[in-house]
C-alpha cells in the first residue's frame, strides 16, 4: 500500500504516520470559468488588443485611440523623442475606465532655470460605448488634467477595427485599425476648426500644482486628429497619424526641437508576449523610440506549480468494520495526543502549522498557521485534506480556524462526508462553498491540545530591501539598496518581539536635496535619515488578541519605523459575514534620531505628537476595497485619506489614494495635497510557486509633510479580512488546489 493510501489506516489504528511520500510538482492550469482562478498564460500571444502611444495610453504614436486594455492590465512604458522623455504607468481599473501616471523630462526647455524640466501628470479615460457592427468604439479622455498642465488635453476619439478578410483581402490575416477624434488643449493647438469658450494657456506653470483645472476642460480651440495601425501578422505593426499637437511650448516658447510636419510614422515589433518595441519618425524632424511592458493579473508569467494535494479517500473504503467507527478513542488523552501528532505531520507536509486542536468523538477544531499559501481558501482546503487523511472515522465535522499571531480569524465549518462526496464533482468549488459554514472563530476551547513545538518561538531571516526617493529635480530617481537582518521571538500566543537591522550596500538617497517645509518635518528630512549605512530599522513588542466576538485588538510599543517610535493601540470591528469593517487607532510617537539607533531627536529638533484615526473599510465588487481614514496626522494636521485598491484573487494589487487636511496648498508646498498610487506583485504570481510574500511599492508624485501617517507593524485589517467570507467566496475554487 502506498504512503498516501496508508494514511487513513494509520489514523484508524493510531499508529505512527508513515514517512511522507515525495509529492510531485504539477502544473495547475486553473479552472476555466470558475470564479477566483486565473488561467495560465500561453507562451506567446498575438499583439495586445491595444498598442500604446507616447503617453502610455492606448493609441497610435502621439495621439490616442478609443481602445481599452484588457481588464486589470498594467502597463509600464518609456518613450523618447526630440529631447523629451516620458515614463508612464497605466492601469485598466475597470473594463471601461483606465488611469495613467506620467513622469516626463523636457531638455533645454529654457523655463524655471532647469537644464531639464521634470513634471508629473495624470490621465483618465472612459469608454462611452463599445464597438459593435459598423459602430466604432468611442472614448473620452482627460490628459494631464491636474497641476501645471504641460501636456493638458481633452478629447473624444473613435476607433474601428477590421480584419483582412472583412476588407476583401481574401485570407489575409492582417488587422487594420482606424482612429479619428476631436481634441482640445494640446490636441487642439494645430489645425483648429473651431473654438469653445475663448483662449486657454498652453502651459499653466508656477504655483504649487496638484489642482484640477476644470475651468479649462474642453475649452479653447479644437481640432481633428486621426490615423491608422496596420498589423500584417502577430508581431509587426505599422502606424501613421495626423497629430494636432503644435508643441507650442517646445518649439515656439523654447527651442527644444523643430516641428516641420503634422504627420508621424512608426513601426512596432512584439519582441515577446509582454514586451513591445517601437521606432518612429515624428513631426518631420525627429526620431523616436518606445518600449512597452504589459502585465495582466490573469496571465502569470509562470504557470503555478504546487505539490499535488492528498486525495480524500472515502471512509467506507477503509473503515469497513463497526468497531472502526467507535468514539472510544476520544476518552483517551494519549490517543488524542497521537492523533494530534498525526495531523501535525500531515499539515507540515503541506506547509501548514498546527497550533492547537480540539478533538471530540464526532467533531474536531483545528487552529493552524498558514506560512505558505497566499490564498486562505487554498490553505483551508489543504488543512481539510490533512484532517480527512488522519482523523478517526467517527469525526464528521471539521472546524478549521486559521490563526495569525495566535488569534483566530474565522471558523470554516465543513462536513467530512461533503469532502468525500464532492472532490470530483464538476461543480466542486461552488458545491463545497454552499455546504460550508463560516462563523466567528470564538475563544480557544479549554480542552484544546497545543502543539508541543510552537512556544516559545524564535525566527530569523535575511532579505533584500530597496528604499527609493522620487522626483528630485536634480535627479528624478534615487535609490538605496541592501539587506535586512530580522529576528522575532514569540513567548506565547499573540505576543511578539521583533526587530530589523538594515545594512545599506549601495545608494544615493543621501545625496538628495535638503528637505524644507512650512510644517514639522515628519517626512521631508528623508535625506538626513539616509546618511547612515547601518541602522536599526525597527524594534518593538506587540500583542494581538480577540477581546470578544467580531472584535480584534492590537497593542504595540517600541521603534515602529526608521523615523518614529512610541506606543500604539488599535481595535477593529469586522464580522466574518460582513463586507464592512470599522477601526480605531491611537498613537503617541516621538521622532527618532537621524542615526537610527535607540535615541530620539533632542533640542530644537525634538518632535513628539499624538496621532490617531478612525477607519472605515468596505469590500466592493470586482476586488475593490474602499478605505477612509479620518483623524490627526503626524504634522498635527487634521483631515481624511481616501483609498481605493483593486486586489485580484492571485494577490496582484493596484490602488490610489489622496489625503485632504486643514493644511493650505501654500503651506503644504509643491503638489498642494498628498496623493499617490501603490501596487503589489505577489511572488507566487512571478515564480509560480506558493508564497505569501510580494513586491510592493507606493509612489507619491511629491513627498511632503502634510497628511502623513506613522507606519506601525502588524496593523489588523489586511490579515483579518483575508480569512473572512468575502475573500473565501472569491477564492473558493482554490479550495481544491
Amino acid at each position: 500500500m502506498s504512503g498516501r493510501a496508508a494514511a487513513p489506516a494509520a489514523a484508524l489504528c493510531l499508529m505512527a504516520l508513515p514517512g511522507a511520500a515525495e509529492q510531485p510538482e504539477i502544473t495547475r492550469p486553473g479552472h476555466g470559468a470558475a470564479p477566483g482562478t486565473e488561467a495560465a498564460a500561453p507562451r506567446l500571444k498575438p499583439l495586445p488588443p491595444a498598442s500604446l502611444n507616447f503617453y502610455g495610453s492606448p493609441g497610435l504614436i502621439d495621439t490616442p485611440s478609443a481602445e481599452m486594455l484588457p481588464d486589470g492590465q498594467y502597463a509600464v512604458t518609456y518613450s523618447w523623442f526630440g529631447g523629451t522623455s516620458r515614463y508612464n504607468i497605466t492601469f485598466q481599473a475597470l473594463p471601461w475606465l483606465s488611469a495613467s501616471f506620467r513622469y516626463n523630462g523636457i531638455q533645454d526647455l529654457g523655463l524655471f532655470g532647469f537644464d531639464t524640466y521634470y513634471d508629473r501628470g495624470f490621465d483618465v479615460r472612459a469608454r462611452l460605448w463599445r464597438e459593435r457592427g459598423w459602430l466604432p468604439e468611442v472614448t473620452m479622455g482627460l490628459q494631464d488634467f491636474a497641476g501645471t498642465g504641460v501636456y493638458a488635453a481633452e478629447y473624444f476619439v473613435a476607433t474601428k477595427r477590421f480584419q483582412g478578410a472583412a476588407l476583401g483581402w481574401g485570407r489575409t490575416p492582417g488587422r487594420l485599425k482606424l482612429s479619428a477624434g476631436l481634441g482640445w488643449g494640446r490636441l487642439g493647438s494645430s489645425g483648429a476648426i473651431g473654438n469653445i469658450g475663448g483662449s486657454r494657456p498652453s502651459f499653466v506653470g508656477g504655483g504649487t500644482g496638484g489642482q484640477l483645472s476644470t475651468d479649462q476642460w474642453f475649452r479653447g480651440d479644437f481640432a481633428p486628429f486621426g490615423g491608422f495601425e496596420w498589423q500584417p501578422d502577430e508581431r509587426w505593426s505599422l502606424k501613421a497619424e495626423y497629430s494636432t499637437d503644435a508643441y507650442v511650448t517646445e518649439t515656439q516658447i523654447s527651442d527644444v526641437f523643430e516641428r516641420r510636419s503634422s504627420v508621424n510614422y512608426g513601426v512596432e515589433y512584439q519582441y515577446s508576449d509582454r514586451l513591445r518595441l517601437g521606432a518612429y519618425y515624428l513631426y518631420g524632424s525627429e526620431i523616436g523610440v518606445t518600449a512597452q511592458i504589459q502585465l495582466n493579473p490573469h496571465q502569470p508569467p509562470t504557470p503555478m506549480a504546487v505539490p499535488a494535494p492528498h486525495p480524500i479517500i472515502p471512509r467506507v473504503q477503509w473503515a469497513t468494520e463497526d468497531s472502526h467507527w467507535s468514539q472510544d478513542w476520544a476518552a483517551s488523552a494519549s490517543k488524542k495526543q497521537r492523533v494530534r501528532d498525526l495531523a501535525a505531520e500531515a499539515l507540515k507536509a503541506d506547509g501548514l502549522v498546527l497550533e492547537a486542536i480540539t478533538l471530540k468523538g464526532t467533531e474536531a477544531e483545528l487552529r493552524y498557521r498558514n506560512p505558505r499559501y497566499r490564498s486562505a481558501s487554498q490553505a483551508a482546503g489543504r488543512a481539510a485534506r490533512a484532517l480527512a487523511q488522519t482523523l478517526p472515522p467517527s469525526v464528521e465535522t471539521f472546524r478549521l480556524v486559521p490563526v495569525r499571531r495566535g488569534t483566530g480569524l474565522a471558523a470554516i465549518i465543513i462536513r467530512r462526508s461533503d469532502l468525500e462526496a464532492l472532490e470530483f464533482d464538476p461543480e466542486a468549488a461552488d458545491a463545497v462553498y454552499a455546504a460550508t459554514g463560516i462563523r466567528d472563530a470564538g475563544p480557544l476551547p479549554e480542552e484544546a491540545i497545543f502543539s508541543a513545538e510552537l512556544y516559545p518561538a524564535f525566527a530569523t531571516s535575511i532579505s533584500p530591501y530597496t528604499a527609493p526617493a522620487y522626483f528630485d529635480p536634480a535627479q528624478p530617481f534615487r535609490l538605496d539598496a541592501g539587506l535586512d537582518f530580522s529576528a522575532s521571538y514569540s513567548p506565547a500566543p499573540g505576543w511578539r518581539i521583533a526587530g530589523t537591522i538594515r545594512q545599506r550596500i549601495w545608494g544615493n538617497v543621501r545625496n538628495g536635496r535638503p528637505g524644507f517645509s512650512n510644517l514639522p518635518q515628519v517626512r521631508t528630512n528623508q535625506r538626513e535619515y539616509a546618511q547612515f549605512g547601518t541602522t536599526l530599522e525597527n524594534l518593538y513588542v506587540s500583542r494581538l488578541w480577540k477581546p470578544r466576538r467580531n472584535l480584534y485588538a492590537r497593542a504595540t510599543a517600541g521603534l515602529f519605523e526608521s523615523m518614529f517610535g512610541g506606543i500604539s493601540g488599535e481595535v477593529l470591528w469586522k464580522p466574518v459575514d460582513s463586507r464592512l469593517g470599522l477601526g480605531v487607532e491611537a498613537n503617541y510617537v516621538v521622532q527618532r534620531e537621524f542615526e537610527q539607533r535607540f535615541g530620539f531627536l533632542s533640542g530644537d529638533l525634538a518632535y513628539q505628537t499624538f496621532t490617531g484615526h478612525a477607519s472605515a473599510y468596505a469590500e466592493l465588487g470586482q476586488g475593490y476595497l474602499l478605505q477612509v481614514d479620518a483623524g490627526r496626522y503626524l504634522a498635527g494636521d487634521y483631515g481624511a485619506t481616501f483609498s481605493l485598491n483593486r486586489e485580484f484573487n492571485n494577490g496582484f494589487l493596484v490602488g490610489a489614494f489622496f489625503t485632504r487636511t486643514n493644511v493650505s496648498a501654500e503651506d503644504f508646498g509643491e503638489g498642494s495635497f498628498d496623493k499617490g498610487f501603490r501596487f503589489r506583485i505577489p511572488i507566487d504570481w512571478l515564480l509560480g510557486k506558493p508564497s505569501r510574500s510580494g513586491f510592493g511599492l507606493t509612489i507619491r508624485p511629491t513627498q511632503r509633510d502634510g497628511g502623513q501617517r506613522v507606519a506601525v507593524p502588524d496593523r489588523l485589517y489586511g490579515s483579518v479580512r483575508e480569512a473572512h467570507r468575502k475573500s473565501l467566496q472569491d477564492q473558493r475554487a482554490r479550495f481544491w488546489e
